[in-house]
This record gives C-alpha cells, sequence and structure tokens, in this order.
C-alpha cells in the first residue's frame, strides 16, 4: 500500500470495487443514521431536475426519512435549489450553494460562447449589463422565468428572449424559491437572486476543496470523472496540486484514478442489496466512465428521448431495471421493469423494498408491486 505523501500508483480496481465503493461513499450499501442536511454536507449536492428526486435521493440513503425533513429545510432556505454543476438543477446546503456557485462559473459560461445557439443570439450585447437589469427585477420581487423572460425583453427589445433570460440565469446566480420542489406541493419554478436571499458565502471553498469532497462522495476518480460532475475543463492541475495527498488506482482499462487515503473502499465480494433511484438520480451522473454502476447499453435504455434519466432499479449494485409509480384514483400501483429476467430471492427483495417505496411516496396506501420484465 502507498503512503499519503508519496502517491506511488497503485493496484487496478476492477469495476466491481470501483462499484462497491461508489456505493459505499453514496450510503447504499447501507442505509445511514443521519439528517438529510448531515447528509448533504457528506454529498454536497442531490440532483433535483425532477422536483421529487432529491426526496427519493435521501428515502434510498437514510435510514430515517420523512418528506418534511427535506421540505422544512428548503421554506427557511436553510437548504437552497437551484443551478448548479454543469447547469442543471440541485439541492445543495445554502453555504455550500453560495461558495460553490462562483466556482463553477467558467463551466457555466460555455452554455453562451459563440459557437452555440444563445451565443449568436446576444452578439454584440454586454452581458454583464443583462445580468444587472435581472439583479434590479429580481430585487423588487421574485419572477418566473416566463415574466424574467418578457421584462428583459422589453428593455432590449428586436433580440431572442430565450437568449436574454438564459444570460440572466448564466450570469446571476439565482435560487428557485418554495412551494417548488416541496413534497406534495406545485408551483412554476420562482426565480430570485441569491445574494437577497443567502449574503455572502460565510463557507470558503476552492477548487482544490470541492475536488476533495467530490472524492470523497463520489471516489475514486479520474481527472475526466471530477470534470465531468462539475461541469469544468482543465482540472488536470487541481490533481496534481493533491497529488502528494491522495492514493492512486488505476481502472481495468489503464485510466488513472485519485482517492483520499482514508476513504471506505469495501471488497468487490460484499454484499450490495436492492436499491430504487429516483430520477436523475447523482450515482448515475457524477462520473465520465459510468460502467461502474450502469453499462453502455442500460444507459440507451435509461435515457428518454428527450434526455430525462428514467428513475433505476440497482440489482447487486448496478443498473437491473426502471421503476414508475402509477397513481390511480383509487390503487397505486408500483411497476418493475428488469432488462433481465433474476433469480427468485431477487424478485422477492424488489417486491418488498418496492413496498416500501409505496408506503413512502405513493398517493394511495396498500399498493401492488408489478415485476415484469421489459424486451430489448
Amino acid at each position: 500500500m502507498s503512503v499519503a505523501g508519496k502517491a506511488s500508483v497503485e493496484k487496478v480496481m476492477d469495476r466491481r470495487a470501483l462499484n462497491r465503493a461508489l456505493l459505499a461513499r453514496q450510503h447504499l450499501l447501507r442505509r445511514a443514521d443521519l439528517d438529510a442536511a448531515a447528509a448533504l454536507d457528506h454529498l454536497v449536492a442531490l440532483q433535483a431536475q425532477s422536483p421529487k428526486a432529491p426526496y427519493f435521493a435521501l428515502w434510498t440513503r437514510l435510514k430515517a426519512f420523512s418528506p418534511k425533513d427535506l421540505s422544512d429545510p428548503l421554506e427557511t432556505l436553510s437548504l437552497v435549489r437551484g443551478t448548479l454543476m454543469r447547469g442543471t438543477l440541485h439541492v445543495a446546503a445554502a453555504q455550500d450553494f453560495a461558495a460553490i456557485r462562483p466556482l463553477i462559473q467558467r463551466g457555466l459560461d460555455r452554455f453562451l460562447t459563440e459557437g452555440g445557439v444563445y451565443g449568436r443570439a446576444l452578439a454584440g450585447l454586454d452581458l454583464s449589463e443583462i445580468a444587472a437589469a435581472a439583479a434590479r427585477l429580481l430585487k423588487r420581487t421574485p419572477l418566473t422565468t416566463t415574466e424574467l423572460r418578457d421584462a428583459l425583453a422589453e428593455l432590449w427589445p428586436g433580440h431572442d428572449p430565450q437568449a436574454l433570460v438564459m444570460a440572466a440565469r448564466i450570469h446571476l446566480p439565482m435560487l428557485q424559491l418554495p412551494p417548488r420542489g416541496l413534497w406534495g406541493r406545485s408551483g412554476q419554478p420562482t426565480l430570485a437572486a441569491m445574494a437577497d436571499r443567502l449574503g455572502a458565502a460565510e463557507r470558503v471553498l476552492d477548487l482544490v476543496d470541492l475536488v476533495r469532497r467530490y472524492l470523497a462522495a463520489f471516489g475514486p476518480a479520474s481527472v475526466a470523472d471530477a470534470q465531468t460532475w462539475l461541469g469544468l475543463s482543465r482540472l488536470a492541475s487541481i490533481f496534481e496540486t493533491l497529488r502528494p495527498s491522495l492514493v492512486v488506482f488505476r481502472s481495468e482499462e489503464g485510466a488513472e484514478l485519485f482517492d483520499l487515503p482514508e476513504a471506505e473502499r469495501p471488497s468487490g465480494d460484499v454484499e450490495a442489496l436492492v436499491r430504487f433511484l429516483g430520477e436523475f438520480d447523482n450515482v448515475l451522473l457524477a462520473h465520465e466512465d459510468r460502467t461502474r454502476v450502469m453499462s453502455v447499453d442500460h444507459r440507451r435504455r435509461l435515457y428518454t428521448p428527450n434526455g430525462i434519466l428514467r428513475a433505476a432499479v440497482l440489482v447487486n449494485g448496478f443498473t437491473a431495471g426502471r421503476w414508475r409509480i402509477e397513481d390511480g384514483k383509487t390503487a397505486s400501483t408500483l411497476h418493475v421493469e428488469l432488462f433481465a429476467e433474476v433469480a427468485k430471492p431477487v424478485a422477492r427483495s424488489l417486491a418488498e423494498e418496492g413496498e416500501r417505496l409505496l408506503a413512502f411516496a405513493a398517493r394511495h396506501a396498500g399498493g401492488e408491486v408489478r415485476i415484469e420484465v421489459v424486451e430489448t
């Protein structure tokens, strides 16, 4: 074994060992005895493109979790919902959100490059002026995306309104306010400027800190993996800065994988129980090489044509199917669609875990679990 400070290249970690390390860090081998805030402190942020996604993420990771454990801090803004990594919606602790958002700005800027659709539409405009105008509008009152778009279009007539609001959202950090994102409630996404609601970040982070937290939650990982998660390029220098304090492995394909010396790396033989992941779950999006949890074929089958990553089933640590809850007028049904036959004990485990999922999320009590194999 190498010693921290020397960072000699370690043994090859096969796909199963990487899988178990990821599941352990993500509290998917064993549910954690943590509250939502403590879980988020470790997980950094949770994907939230679907309003219910972070609730399913915490339910499947924590020993005790009810929707109000997330809804209540979202209402008080101790946890917040807004655009973070890769320009996608996340839920994070307020102080983490405020500290992380500036660090990923150059990654968000790529949405407005001259070669892109929005870049061409914004040619010749001062983007900082658009952001400043949006800040003034939002200081008066929170606005929906449509309201902000229309207000900006009045200030810049003749320009693409959608491009204007995109420029504002990229250059002005914003939050989506409740009731959007609250369990059992609905509402259009309503925007507020982050600075008006959170003030200056009290927690200080730099990219070195953020990469270390990424490794703690998702490692071992390559430079390309971290770049995929953050939506940033040119992170190799960060890893070189960290190299003396890390241990280094190789993937079966020869990629260099970095990790924290103290991080959990269980044996690939450790049992992994069945798990139900919500849409866009972090473990399915946080690496450039996702084969540690999802095969190339399963990746194709889990994505919809319009880019939605479906709710997934894990069997023995790897994706094995997808699921959805159908709430009828009088009954709820959990449909589990597997990509291949499973042994009877696994089917029983899926049914038992599915019943717990229905008890958590279904509209009607005592729902039915239906398991079937879907054709390729």
